[in-house]
């Protein structure tokens, strides 16, 4: 009973540890407590089966039936999400067998990791300009002001419509992340209007 006491008390102290860290080092769009919630339970329940199944051969294979027809239909969002998955779970599978140092000094080093390299600032994250124009002259002048604005510049896609005109989506670097170049781009003549979103590969906000 004392080994359990401990074992579970560890991974309670360590599935609290690993949703801290997963708060502190959120970068998606809509956080969720219920996750980090569920990153603490993961541990305490990974803990508790891992010590059930080394204690009782028997049990062991009753457990493993059991989890065959388990079925997890919760999307992930953010590919960081799985390392935090990973993490809680390996930690409960490390209390379990009863390597206790490993686990600490484990969840100590990945949390320091974590919070170094997720947390560090990139100055040069990519960024999405729309722009409208009304016709190809004023497109290139667009294209032309803003190639000498930023670092670097990618058409994405461009659509064309008898209606509205041109529709141009670049992907770009900035230079020292102003953003004021927008003002001016949309000051051109021909130029309906200029959009600059922040982008990450997987939304845009």
């Amino acid at each position: 009973m004392l080994d359990t006491a401990i074992a579970l008390g560890l991974a309670f102290i360590l599935g609290l540890f690993i949703f801290m860290v997963y708060k502190k080092t959120f970068k998606g769009v809509m956080y969720s407590a219920n996750f980090g919630v569920s990153l603490l339970a993961m541990t305490l329940i990974t803990t508790l089966i891992i010590m059930a199944i080394s204690s009782n051969v028997i049990l062991s294979l009753g457990m493993v039936g059991a989890l065959s027809i388990v079925r997890f239909r919760s999307a992930i969002k953010e590919p960081i999400d799985i390392a935090f998955l990973f993490w809680a779970i390996s930690i409960g599978i490390v209390l379990g067998a009863g390597l206790i140092p490993l686990a600490i000094f484990g969840s100590l080093f990945i949390g320091i990791i974590m919070l170094f390299f997720v947390n560090q600032k990139s100055t040069d994250n990519p960024y999405i300009l729309v722009i409208n124009c009304t016709d190809d002259n004023s497109e290139q002048k667009a294209l032309d002001y803003v190639k000498g604005k930023v670092k670097k510049h990618v058409v994405k896609a461009k659509t064309v419509a008898a209606s509205s005109g041109v529709e141009l989506t670049v992907e770009i670097r900035l230079k020292d992340m102003s953003t004021q170049f927008v003002n001016e781009v949309s000051r051109i003549a021909g130029v309906n209007n200029a959009v600059l979103v922040s982008y990450n590969g997987d939304y845009m906000s």
